[in-house]
């Protein structure tokens, strides 16, 4: 007889409500491991000081338990769901939801979000989240939350060229939104590209690839060059640490794809900040 996993909404709940918290007070290794090597391997007096001064905010972050940046940002839930699961008592977004509030009030986190784009009206709680359901094969529920502050997400964008611009258009228009960034996002950053899809699907590629381990390169060793040349090329901007010159603009190019229609070429950049936060956790 085939049978459902059952997974209660509660323990959605409290597992994003323990992510919401991790994210926000604990860096992932790798980011804070290329910030102590770009420091490394600064030769600009002015942002090797700004490096260190990142360094020690981390560091009295940690010890304090403190969030890693002010701006605690919309929480922006990945969540992978087996198709053999079955939520029970009670709704999926409800449980997620629940999970930040709970999340931002325990854990002292300033809440961001507004009900209405224009009226401004604050919610109180952080809700609602900005959530991303992926039916995936087996049992298993994984969620990710990547709190995502404004100043970096203010200065992404995406670029609708047609197949005739080609692997240069795509270079071009990351390096064009990056130069427009500029310092705005606190750099250096993490650069999460999506390509292919179509308008909606390059975006969400782009923050997804914000996701990605900034140590790890694609799969494909066409778009791990591609990643490879735009770092490069985005370091050589002298853009530098929060934008006092030097050689560390990016931390990262991430890239991620998809199939798109035969007369189209979406771009998107996602600009992380050099807290471009997130953490995992499978449902237990």
């Amino acid at each position: 007889m085939y049978t459902l996993r059952e997974i209660s909404a509660l323990r959605i709940t409290e597992t994003v409500e323990e992510l919401c918290i991790k994210a926000n007070k604990i860096l992932p290794k790798d980011i804070e491991n290329s910030i102590h090597k770009a420091k490394e391997e600064e030769t600009n007096k002015l942002a090797i000081s700004v490096l260190s001064d990142l360094e020690r905010n981390l560091e009295v972050a940690g010890k304090y338990s403190l969030p890693i940046c002010q701006d605690t940002g919309m929480a922006v839930v990945f969540i992978d769901i087996g198709q053999d699961v079955h939520i029970v008592g009670g709704s999926l977004r409800d449980a997620v939801n629940e999970g930040v509030r709970r999340g931002y009030e325990k854990g002292l986190l300033r809440k961001s979000v507004v009900a209405d784009p224009l009226r401004r009206v604050n919610t109180k709680d952080n809700t609602p989240a900005v959530i991303h359901i992926n039916i995936v094969d087996g049992d298993e529920v994984t969620i990710t939350v990547a709190p995502k502050g404004f100043g970096s997400e203010n200065m992404s964008g995406i670029k609708m060229l047609t197949p005739f611009d080609s692997r240069d258009g795509v270079v071009s228009a990351v390096l064009e939104i990056v130069k427009a960034a500029s310092n705005n996002p606190c750099p250096p950053m993490v650069v999460g590209v999506g390509i292919g899809g179509d308008f909606e699907q390059s975006a969400y590629l782009s923050k997804l690839a914000l996701c990605r381990d900034t140590s790890v390169r694609n799969s494909d060793p066409y778009y791990a060059e591609l990643e490879a040349e735009l770092l490069e090329l985005i370091n050589a901007l002298n853009i530098g640490p929060q934008g006092f010159g030097g050689k560390t603009t990016a931390l990262a190019v991430n890239i991620e794809t998809a199939p798109t229609h035969i007369a189209g070429l979406p771009v998107a950049v996602n600009i992380g900040c050099h807290v471009t936060r997130h953490a995992t956790a499978k449902v237990k």
